[in-house]
């Protein structure tokens, strides 16, 4: 076995993302809007791109951005900074630079969105909103702590399109952060990037519990976003709970062998506060598995929506379940994305990673529409397209791939160049 042969690429199909991304302009938008001074400030652009182009390749360590150096892999990008490199360059963030990379994101995704790559944007979009502990070992990580799991780490804000999987925005957080801090400024910056994306339709934001705050609800209406979180139980909560008569309740379809009810009531919520909320609160009750212990009292579990949303009660109460999808961007994010741990000793290098991370997953995400395959996770976009083994040619002073006879999905991969190849590049 040899490994001499400089024709080779062991993902050839990152090519496609990388025309995307040269055609959303993700190199320029660095070089002119994150400003960095020192020893790693220059050529940020082609730096950001080489972890954008790992973590689509499946890396996760800074030290997999060697991987791009393989082959042809360089002459096709010829961007492409060694590993040291990079760590130098992340390791060179202050937050200013960290939330001057958000500006990044956010015009990426009205790029994005412009060119037909994300949503229909008159339609109504719902907004998911959770926080996620990506776990790191021992205690050199500045920022990481101990978070209410028990497990030391960092606790990330995200937020997600639930329509189409796509990242709306990422904050990164210290472990031992509460789920609910900072989400109400993060909430509004997140409705912020996506009525700048072009969205006109109506927007619905869902959370569970560690987001019930009166500030998060008086975030929502500051921008006329509907809002659905789950309410922490309290002792007021009981009450309205219990108030409900037995009349009230309708059963519902529910995964769990004793069924489940639901009912609403009117609730205030925050009372006595600047965030004082009048609205719906919905409930679902749960009866105990027929056979259980609990099912000699009929001791039932409560779980409690505050919502102002519109419309029928038990489509309310479907739609606010279907929240946990958010779960699933999380799964792919940390399994499949490059998020699987945060590479640095510095919190502003990690909020950095954070950040491209996510620019990488969005690539992914509209890599895949212009391919035809819709909503997949990035392992299967990975499989499908840009895992595919390629050759690098020269023909008619032309730079050529040639790729395997009879892969499976050569047809989406024609599909996406075509799509990208049709998109007007963006200025600059």
């Amino acid at each position: 076995m040899t490994f001499d042969d400089d024709t080779l690429l062991p993902n050839g199909g990152l090519a496609v993302a990388a025309l995307l991304a040269q055609k959303l302009g993700v190199a320029d938008l660095v070089d002119d809007h994150v400003k960095i001074t020192g020893e790693g400030g220059a050529n940020g652009g082609a730096k950001a791109a080489t972890v954008i182009g790992s973590a689509l390749a499946g890396g996760d360590y800074i030290d997999d951005t060697a991987a791009l150096r393989a082959g042809a892999t360089p002459r096709l990008f010829d961007g492409v900074r060694a590993p040291s490199t990079v760590g130098i360059w992340l390791r060179s963030f202050r937050w200013a630079a960290v939330r001057q990379l958000d500006r990044v994101t956010r015009e990426l995704l009205a790029r994005a969105w412009a060119a037909g790559l994300g949503p229909d944007v008159d339609a109504d979009l719902t907004i998911d909103i959770d926080s996620t502990v990506v776990e790191t070992y021992g205690l050199a990580k500045q920022g990481g702590g101990f978070a209410y799991t028990g497990v030391r780490g960092y606790h990330p804000l995200i937020a997600s399109l639930a329509d189409t999987g796509e990242l709306l925005h990422t904050r990164l957080r210290g472990g031992n952060a509460s789920s609910g801090r900072g989400a109400a400024t993060f909430i509004a910056e997140t409705i912020s990037r996506v009525r700048n994306a072009g969205a006109t339709g109506a927007l619905t934001l869902r959370a569970d519990s560690g987001f019930y705050a009166g500030a998060v609800v008086s975030a929502c209406r500051r921008h006329n976003v509907a809002f659905s979180v789950t309410a922490r139980k309290n002792t007021a909560i009981q009450r309205a709970i219990d108030a409900i008569p037995e009349a009230a309740w309708r059963p519902i379809p529910y995964w769990l062998d004793g069924g489940a009810d639901v009912a609403e009531t009117v609730y205030t919520a925050f009372a006595d506060t600047r965030h004082e909320t009048r609205c719906r609160l919905i409930v679902r009750r749960v009866r105990p598995t027929p056979g259980s212990q609990l099912a000699l009292d009929v001791v039932f579990s409560y779980h409690a929506i505050l919502t102002d949303r519109d419309g029928p009660l038990l489509a309310v109460e479907a739609d606010h379940r279907q929240h946990a999808i958010v779960e699933h961007t999380i799964c792919d994010l940390k399994h499949h994305a490059g998020l699987a741990h945060l590479p640095s000793g510095r919190f502003t290098a990690n909020a950095a990673w954070l950040a491209l991370v996510g620019i990488a997953y969005n690539l992914a995400r509209w890599t895949a529409n212009a391919a035809g395959l819709g909503k997949v996770t990035t392992k299967t976009l990975r499989q499908t397209i840009i895992a595919a083994p390629a050759r690098l040619i020269t023909s008619a002073r032309r730079l050529r791939l040639r790729m395997p006879s009879r892969w499976p999905w050569a047809d989406h991969i024609t599909t996406a160049l075509t799509i990208i190849g049709a998109i007007d590049p963006a200025p600059g």
